[in-house]
């Protein structure tokens, strides 16, 4: 079997809902070995967002993927125990409760230090371990209006509006997962000899989900800075940047054209039959365009009104105009190109009522080789890892039965 980049490192993760699962959902994805920590008798309170039936969502089955799942209760003395002799022999330990939360319980700085000198902490929270709203509680859709991102979400004259998924935990994810590869690297660069091993708090990664939203927001603040200029909502356009948006075409179905590149647009004023708009002086760069977006508009979705959708976007592929249909997750499903990188990967799943047959999932992302890697296990049944891995700390089976009991 291929090796996998991460195959060795092990990773301890205390942590619910969606941002520390997507980092320790990523660092599996490659080889990691990741022991996910869930309280008893409810677990992560992910196992029932969007639960259409049973006791485990599909939600939780595809965040916590090849993670391995063991039951603590991190508020008693043993639960702590137990982590503390799981963080020696652990590589990185992920979290995403309130600061100062796991000092509380006994696992501070000190302690995680002492405990393994070599850990690496990743922490995940609303607004970061430091600075004046540091102590505050908050989910992402708080993050997003404070890091300026749900401003620009949604149609001119209206209230912001979310996006379909929670978008800010999981780029908060992902940017603690690539800091935790960035420790892991200097770690073992510090482990050569060619330089000192970081102290611990220079080895814990800190991400805030505010500041995460900030960091896509583009040039939101120096924009605004810079010119005095507001970025506004635009609905299915980008600020600045025209002709680019969905158009409603005479089957009812909507397309997406993104002409907006100098090249491009010559061909596509000419397919839609403007050779006037095409030529305009003043619509030879994106600056005009943006200025007359509304024009242009109008003139693309009378042109898309008398197609198919199917039509339109063949017509538009055979001019070079990147488009493309807006796929329902039954479109993802059946997509040629998804399937042919194994982007869709299929699970006979429990959900605790009964086995759900040949399920898709999305694949890994990124690929290596050509295609996604194979997903090795669905997100676990609720500590169904705990015998293993406390046999793995040296328990012997009659205190294994005896905590297992007393954790139902």
């Amino acid at each position: 079997m291929t090796r996998s980049p991460l195959d060795g490192v092990r990773v301890l993760e205390l942590g619910n809902y969606i941002a520390a699962p997507t980092a320790g959902r990523l660092l599996a994805d490659f080889g990691a070995d990741v022991i996910k920590i869930e309280r008893p008798r409810t677990g992560d309170e992910l196992r029932r967002w969007r639960l259409y039936a049973g006791d485990t969502s599909m939600l939780y089955r595809t965040i916590n993927r090849g993670k391995r799942s063991v039951v603590v209760d991190l508020r008693d003395a043993e639960g702590r125990q137990i982590v503390l002799d799981l963080i020696r022999t652990a590589d990185v330990l992920l979290e995403n409760f309130r600061p100062g939360t796991l000092d509380r319980w006994g696992l501070d700085e000190e302690t995680l230090q002492q405990a393994n000198p070599r850990l690496i902490v990743a922490r995940i929270s609303a607004f970061g371990q430091t600075g004046p709203l540091s102590h505050r509680p908050g989910f992402a859709a708080v993050a997003e209006a404070y890091g300026g991102f749900r401003e620009l979400v949604g149609e001119p004259g209206r209230p912001p509006s979310r996006t379909g998924v929670s978008i800010g935990d999981t780029i908060a994810g992902i940017y603690a997962a690539f800091g935790v590869t960035m420790a892991l690297f200097e770690r073992e660069r510090a482990s050569g000899g060619d330089r000192q091993m970081t102290p611990l708090d220079q080895r814990t990664i800190d991400v805030a989900l505010n500041e995460a939203m900030l960091s896509v927001t583009e040039s939101l603040v120096p924009d605004w800075e810079a010119y005095g200029v507001r970025r506004e909502r635009t609905g299915g356009r980008m600020q600045g940047i025209a002709p680019s948006n969905a158009y409603l075409c005479a089957d009812g179905k909507s397309i997406v054209v993104a002409g907006n590149g100098d090249a491009i647009y010559q061909r596509y004023m000419t397919l839609i039959g403007r050779p006037d708009l095409a030529t305009d002086p003043a619509l030879q760069s994106n600056e005009g365009r943006w200025e007359a977006r509304d024009i242009l508009d109008d003139a693309i979705g009378a042109w898309a009104s008398t197609r198919s959708s199917a039509d339109a976007l063949a017509e538009l592929d055979r001019a070079g105009v990147p488009s493309g249909p807006i796929y329902t997750a039954e479109d993802v499903a059946a997509d040629e190109q998804f399937a042919a990188r194994d982007m869709i990967q299929r699970f006979d799943v429990h959900d605790g009522e009964e086995l759900r047959k040949d399920v898709g999932f999305p694949g890994i992302v990124p690929v290596l080789g050509g295609r996604s890697r194979p997903i090795t296990a669905l997100g676990p049944d609720l500590g169904e890892h705990t015998r293993d891995i406390l046999a793995e700390l040296g328990w012997d089976a009659a205190r294994i039965d005896q905590y297992e009991e007393t954790m139902r």
